[in-house]
């Protein structure tokens, strides 16, 4: 596999997973992938330690199911062979209050013959929390719901 081929497969990977579409995510993945994402589960009770295509469906959905809007940005994707690293600009918007939240990821990936074997996350919580903690105590002020 050349370097471009595996550049071009990450890319179609995040754009159909932020696109909302998990099956054509899944397709795109290997049968045991393998996901790991460091986040405090307390603000994203979904990530975590992951294996196998029906733990991914079932994170991929919880995140689906609580954000009503999912889109991101790719400022720099390095591939080398079969290993990729992206930072990852994302915005989502909660189903419950519509606010929009924004936080960047680096990923990690993997992959083995044309498709996503591991993936790995860390997940800059920092800003989530102070995004999270700023609206939900503005809210709180005006009396509205956080």
């Amino acid at each position: 596999m050349t370097d471009g081929s595996n550049r071009q497969r990450v890319l179609d990977f995040l754009e159909v997973l932020y696109s909302g579409d998990v099956e054509g995510a899944l397709e795109r993945c290997t049968d045991d992938i393998e996901s790991l994402a460091n986040a405090p589960i307390d603000i994203l009770p979904h990530m975590g330690h992951r294996r196998g295509k029906a733990e991914m469906r079932e994170m991929w959905n919880a995140v689906r199911a609580r954000y009503s809007e999912l889109r991101c940005e790719v400022p720099i994707l390095v591939v080398e062979g079969d290993k990729a690293a992206a930072f990852i600009r994302v915005f989502f918007r909660k189903s419950i209050n519509q606010r929009m939240v924004q936080f960047d990821i680096a990923g990690f990936y993997t992959l083995r013959d044309g498709k996503i074997s591991q993936i790995r996350e860390i997940i800059d919580t920092f800003d989530l929390v102070q995004q999270l903690l700023e609206r939900d105590v503005a809210a709180i002020l005006t009396g509205r719901r956080p």
